[in-house]
Formats: structure tokens, sequence, C-alpha cells
């Protein structure tokens, strides 16, 4: 199985480092705010309704309602064929935030696949990228990543590249194929801090940008 390790972006990984950080904190506090909920209701109005409380807690932030897609435009000065390089290679650039925090990349064939633990070592997963290329009309290159984790759907990035000679232009287009509750979206809010700032130090201008969070 071949390793790709060597081949991250020192950059990127500094980033994803950067998001850790700040998300661990984050996942830490909406815990600490649902304990404090129960403990307030526990001295309130004793132990029944601190129950019935924690219970209404633990699936309201547990429970997959949440959903997540957008669109994006990246520009870069980089050659159409670099570009194409990049996004059907082992280290897509718009999962920078996924192989940047992976204590290890290989592939197996055409397959990625990032070993990452959390839970300060105690799980692990493998988030597996499958991609396909397909070139349209026009010398346009439609490249799509289908990701999942431990063998569950996760998500789609489909990128359309083209080139005007100047400058190389990728259209962006993803969708969450699982959906995640409550306490996932303090998550998702702070990644959408560092995505792209990520972007920018692989050499990727983010022109446009258009997320969607719902249910």
């Amino acid at each position: 199985m071949p390793s790709t390790d060597s081949e991250r972006s020192q950059k990127a990984v500094d980033v994803a480092q950067q998001y850790l950080r700040r998300e661990r904190p984050l996942n830490a506090l909406v815990v600490g705010l649902a304990w404090l909920i129960f403990v307030g209701t526990y001295l309130v109005t004793g132990l029944g309704p601190a129950v019935l409380v924690a219970a209404i807690l633990i699936i309201g932030v547990r429970f997959p309602i949440f959903q997540s897609n957008g669109t994006f435009r990246l520009r870069t000065s980089d050659d159409l064929d670099t570009v194409i390089d990049e996004f059907s290679g082992p280290l897509p650039p718009v999962l920078a935030l996924q192989w940047g925090l992976a204590e290890k990349v290989s592939t197996e064939g055409d397959t990625a696949i990032y070993s990452v633990s959390y839970l300060f070592g105690l799980r692990s997963a493998d988030v597996t990228v499958q991609t396909e290329m397909d070139s349209k009309a026009g010398g346009k290159y439609v490249i799509e990543s289908e990701v999942t984790v431990d063998d569950q759907p996760w998500a789609t990035y489909t990128s359309t590249v083209s080139s005007s000679g100047e400058h190389t232009t990728i259209d962006v287009t993803y969708t969450s194929n699982r959906r995640f509750g409550l306490r996932r979206v303090p998550q998702q809010l702070i990644a959408n801090r560092y995505r792209d700032e990520v972007l920018s130090v692989q050499g990727y201008t983010v022109i446009t940008r258009d997320a969607h969070l719902g249910l």
C-alpha cells in the first residue's frame, strides 16, 4: 500500500492543525452546556425532570437532522494539467482539512485512504476517497470525488476544471451524503473559517462561495 505522506503540503497541514485546535474546545463547549442544563434542571426541579431533559438533550444533540451543501469557485495561476493532477490525485486540495489531519495517507489503486484518530487516540476511522474524471465539450474536465468514512457515505465533491490561458478556474459543488446532529454544527461553522485559508496556502484563491447548512 503506497504511502503519500511525503507529498502533503506542510502549509496545508499546519492550517488543518490550527482548525483542530479550535474545533476541539467547541465540541467540549457543547458537551459542557448540555451538562450545565442538566444540572440546572436537577437543582431547580429535581431528578425526574432532569432525566427527561437529559434524554431530550441527548436526542437533540445526536439525532442526524442537518445536511450541508454548497458551491464555490477557485482560481489559480497553475496550468490546467497541474490542477487536474492535483484534484484527481490522492490529495485533492478541497479535502486538505481531512488529509491534513490524517496520521497516515496511503493509496490502493485509484483510491486514497486517510487514517485518522480522535478522542485522544481512543478511536480511529478510515476516510476513503474514490475519484473519477471525465472530459466535457469546451476543454472542461469534471472530477468527482466520492468520500466515505469507514465505508459509510460522507460527501461528494464535483470539480469542473477549465482554463482561460492566463488562469485555471475550478467550479466545485459539494454535498454531504450523511446527516449529522446538532453537536456537529459548531464543527461545521469553524471549518468554514479555515476552508478558504487551507486552499489559499495551496495556491488557490476563493472567488465565490455559497454554503448551506439546513435540514
